[in-house]
C-alpha cells in the first residue's frame, strides 16, 4: 500500500441534508477516479460506504464511512457522514478529521434543516466549504432557485463556479467559469465528459457570472484587486489561484453542479478536490486542552515532533472487535509504535495500521501527518482520545455532543439477556457517543437516551443484531414524589404479645413540611430517657423506609420534617425492630392527618426555533401547562425558555419536528419539583394504585 505525504493527502467530509445524494457522489467519484470497477446505487444496497444492514434496509446513511482513491498522485480520503437529524451528530465526529466539506444540496428541494447544520459544524471547526448542487437531472430541479436559496442561507461569498447546461432531464453537461469551457458528460461512458465551446444561449449568462465571479475573487486579495483595476479582469491562473486561497480563508464558498446519480460531474469534481482543497498542513489549528491546568490551546498541523493522533469514530465489531478511526495530527503512525492515551494515560500498541475502503481494508505499514488510517482491538482508548508519543502534554478538545432529546425505558425481551443488556449497550455507546445510558434510581428503570426515536430504534436494532440482545422499548415513567403541605402530631405503637418474649414500641412526633428541595430533616427531642438512645436511630429508620414506599401512589416522600418529642419503652420487650415498626405507624398515621400532595418534576426547556416559528412554539407550550421565562436571539434562531412539566414533555420531540418542518431542537434539564394539579394528582394515583394491582 502506498504511503502518501501530507502535501498529497486531501481530507474532504461529504455532509448535508438527508437523502441530497451523498453516499450516491461518494460512490460516483471512487468509480470515476478507478477505485472501485463498478457504481454503486444505494437502491441497490451496492454502495461501497452504506455497507450496514440496517442502511442498506432502510436507504439511508446511519454511520459515516470512509473511502479512498488517488486521482492526480494525490490521496483523496472521503467520509460520507448521516444527514438525517437522528444521526447528525456523527457527520460532526467526521468533520473533526476533515480539513474542507462538500456540502450537498438538493437541486430541486434547496437548502434544508441538516444543511443549515453542518455548515454551523464547519463554522465551528473553522472549515473551508464548498458546495454542489446534485440532483440536476431530477424533475423540478432548478439550478437558479437552488443558487439563490444556498445565497439566502449562507451570504454573498456563495459564488458560482459552475453554471448548468440544459435542465431537469436534459442536463447534459458544466459550464466552467474559470476555464470559460463547457464539459458535455456521456452517458454510460465511466464518468468521462468532452470539452466545447460554451453553448451560444448561455455565452450572455456565462459572462456575467464570469465577471462576477472575478470581482468577488479580486475582493479577497489585496494584490488581485490591483491587478484588476489595472487590468480590468484577472487571468485564468489568477481567478484559480485566488478562489483557493479565498475557500482557504472561507472568504468565499464555490458552487459546483452535479448529477450523482448519472455519474456527471464526478471528473470534474475529483479535479476541483486536488487543485482547490487544502492539504492538512494547511488547516486551522486545532483546539487542545493542557492535561495539568485545563487551559485551553491551540495545535499547529506539522510533520516534524511526535506522533499525535485523535480517535474520531469507534467501530464495535462483535468478530473484529473494537476498530478505531485515527486521523494523525502530527508525526506519523507506525505498526507496533507504542502511544500513550491522554485520557487514561495507560500506553497503547499500536497493531497493524489498516486503510479502510468501506467496510474492506488493506495494510500500510506508516500514515503520515494528515492521513486517516484504522486500528484494531485498541484495549481502553475509545471515540474523542488522543493518541501521542509520551509524555502528554495535551489532549485535542473532545466534540462536544447536545443532551439527548428523547428518552425510552428498556428491559430484556427474556430473562436470559438481563445480564448482557449492560455490556452489550456500552458496546453501541463506544461507536455513538451521542447515546446516553442510565438507571433511573426511583423507578428503577434502565432509560436509553439519544437524539430521537429513530436513533434509539437504530440503536436497539444493533442490540439484536450485532450482540443478540433483544430489548422492549417503553416511554419512560416520570418520577414523581409525594410531599405533605400542613402538620400532624401522631401517636406510633407497636405491641405484640404471643405469649414469652413480646414486642413493644411507642412513639410521638410531629410533622412539618420543608421548603421544596430539603428532603427530609430528623429532630430528636427526648428527655428524661422516654426512649432509650439506642432505639431513637430505629424510630428514624423505620419513617425513612416508610417515606421510601410513599403513601399516596408509591412514590417517595421528600421535604418534610419529623420531631420525635415522646414516647416509652419495656424492659424486656423493647427491641431495635419494635421501635423501627412503631416509627413506620406514625409515619403512616401522620401522613393521613398531614394533607398529602403529589409532586412532579419541572424541567428547565430552551427551544431552538426560527423566528417564524416563535409564537407557535409558545402557545403549545402554555398548553403543556409551560411557563415561559423569556426569548432570546442566537444567530438566525430564536430561543424560547421555559419551565415546562416532565410528564407534558416526554414526546415533545415529534411535536416540535412537525411544528418547525424539522428546524427546531431543544434542549432540557431538570429544575425543581412542583405541586402536581388536583385532577390530574388523582389520575396519577389511580394510575399507580391499578399498577400496583397489576
Amino acid at each position: 500500500m502506498k504511503i502518501f505525504e501530507s502535501e498529497s493527502i486531501r481530507n474532504i467530509a461529504i455532509v448535508g441534508h438527508g437523502d441530497t445524494g451523498k453516499t450516491s457522489l461518494v460512490s460516483a467519484l471512487l468509480y470515476s477516479a478507478g477505485a472501485v470497477n463498478r457504481l454503486g446505487r444505494v437502491d441497490d444496497g451496492t454502495t461501497i460506504t452504506d455497507f450496514d444492514e440496517d442502511e442498506i434496509a432502510r436507504k439511508i446513511t446511519i454511520n459515516t464511512a470512509v473511502a479512498w482513491c488517488e486521482w492526480n498522485g494525490v490521496k483523496l480520503n472521503l467520509l460520507d457522514t448521516p444527514g438525517y437529524r437522528a444521526f447528525i451528530n456523527d457527520a460532526k465526529s467526521a468533520m473533526m478529521a476533515a480539513e474542507a466539506a462538500m456540502v450537498l444540496v438538493d437541486g430541486v428541494a434547496g437548502v434544508e434543516v441538516q444543511t443549515e447544520r453542518v455548515w454551523g459544524f464547519a463554522e465551528q471547526f473553522r472549515m473551508p466549504r464548498m458546495i454542489v448542487i446534485n440532483k440536476l437531472d431530477r424533475d423540478n430541479s432548478s439550478f437558479a432557485r437552488t443558487l439563490d436559496s444556498v445565497t439566502e442561507a449562507f451570504g454573498r461569498e456563495v459564488v458560482p463556479v459552475h453554471l448548468p447546461i440544459g435542465s431537469e432531464k436534459d442536463f447534459n453537461g458544466v459550464v466552467d467559469l474559470i476555464q470559460q469551457k463547457a464539459f458535455l458528460f456521456e452517458g454510460n461512458s465511466g464518468g468521462r465528459h468532452r470539452e466545447a465551446d460554451i453553448p451560444a444561449e448561455l455565452q450572455d449568462e456565462a459572462g456575467a457570472r464570469r465577471e462576477a465571479l472575478i470581482e468577488m475573487v479580486a475582493e479577497t486579495d489585496d494584490a488581485l484587486m490591483e491587478q484588476y483595476f489595472e487590468n480590468g479582469t484577472l487571468t485564468e491562473e489568477e481567478v484559480g489561484g485566488g478562489l483557493r486561497k479565498a475557500l482557504l480563508k472561507r472568504a468565499l464558498h464555490p458552487v459546483f453542479c452535479a448529477s450523482a446519480l448519472l455519474n456527471f460531474g464526478p471528473r470534474v469534481l475529483l479535479d476541483v478536490l486536488v487543485q482547490l482543497t487544502p492539504h492538512p498542513l494547511e488547516r486551522a489549528p486545532v483546539a487542545t486542552i493542557d492535561l495539568k491546568s485545563g487551559e485551553p490551546g491551540e495545535m499547529t498541523v506539522q510533520k516534524k515532533g511526535p506522533a499525535v493522533g485523535y480517535v474520531f469514530k469507534t467501530i464495535a465489531d462483535p468478530f473484529a472487535g473494537r476498530i478505531s478511526m485515527i486521523k494523525v495530527y502530527g508525526g506519523s503512525l507506525k505498526s507496533d509504535q507504542s502511544l500513550r492515551n491522554a485520557r487514561t494515560e495507560v500506553d497503547e500498541r499500536l497493531g497493524s495500521l489498516q486503510v479502510l475502503q468501506g467496510k474492506s481494508n488493506a495494510s500500510v505499514a506508516e500514515a503520515r501527518t494528515g492521513d486517516i488510517c484504522a486500528l484494531t482491538k485498541l484495549k481502553d482508548t475509545t471515540s474523542g482520545d488522543t493518541l501521542a508519543e509520551p509524555p502528554c502534554r495535551f489532549e485535542i478538545k473532545r466534540i462536544e455532543y447536545p443532551e439527548p432529546a428523547i428518552s425510552f425505558a428498556i428491559e430484556p425481551a427474556s430473562r436470559g439477556d438481563e445480564d448482557k443488556i449492560g455490556n452489550a449497550v456500552s458496546k453501541i455507546m463506544e461507536e455513538d457517543p451521542s447515546l446516553r445510558f442510565t438507571r433511573d434510581p426511583q423507578t428503577k428503570e434502565f432509560l436509553l437516551s439519544g437524539s430521537g426515536q429513530l436513533h434509539i430504534e437504530v440503536s436497539v436494532a444493533k442490540l439484536k443484531k450485532k450482540y443478540g440482545v433483544e430489548v422492549i422499548l417503553k416511554p419512560p415513567k416520570v418520577p414523581y414524589r409525594e410531599t405533605i403541605a400542613g402538620t400532624a402530631d401522631v401517636h406510633g405503637r407497636h405491641k405484640k404479645q404471643t405469649g414469652g418474649h413480646g414486642q413493644f414500641g411507642d412513639c410521638k412526633i410531629r410533622m412539618e413540611p420543608l421548603p421544596r428541595g430539603q428532603g427530609f430533616e430528623f429532630a430528636n427531642e427526648i428527655f428524661g430517657g422516654a426512649i432509650p438512645r439506642q432505639y431513637i436511630p430505629a424510630v428514624e429508620k423505620g419513617i425513612q423506609e416508610a417515606a421510601e414506599r410513599g403513601f399516596l401512589a408509591g412514590f417517595p416522600v421528600v421535604d418534610f420534617k419529623v420531631t420525635l418529642y415522646d414516647g416509652s419503652y419495656h424492659d424486656v420487650d423493647s427491641s431495635e425492630l419494635a421501635f423501627k415498626i412503631a416509627g413506620s405507624l406514625a409515619f403512616r398515621k401522620g401522613m393521613e392527618q398531614a394533607q398529602p400532595v403529589m409532586l412532579e418534576p419541572i424541567m428547565n426547556l430552551e427551544v431552538y426555533v426560527p423566528e417564524e416559528n416563535a409564537g407557535d412554539i409558545m402557545g403549545d407550550l402554555n398548553s403543556r401547562r409551560g411557563r415561559i421565562q423569556g426569548m432570546d436571539v442566537k444567530g438566525a434562531m430564536q430561543v424560547v425558555r421555559a419551565q415546562v412539566p416532565m410528564a407534558e414533555i416526554l414526546n415533545y420531540q415529534p411535536s416540535l419536528t412537525s411544528m418547525t418542518g424539522g428546524r427546531g431542537s431543544f434542549h432540557m434539564e431538570k429544575s425543581h419539583y412542583d405541586i402536581v394539579p388536583a385532577h390530574l394528582a388523582e389520575k396519577v394515583i389511580a394510575q399507580a394504585k391499578r399498577e400496583q394491582e397489576d
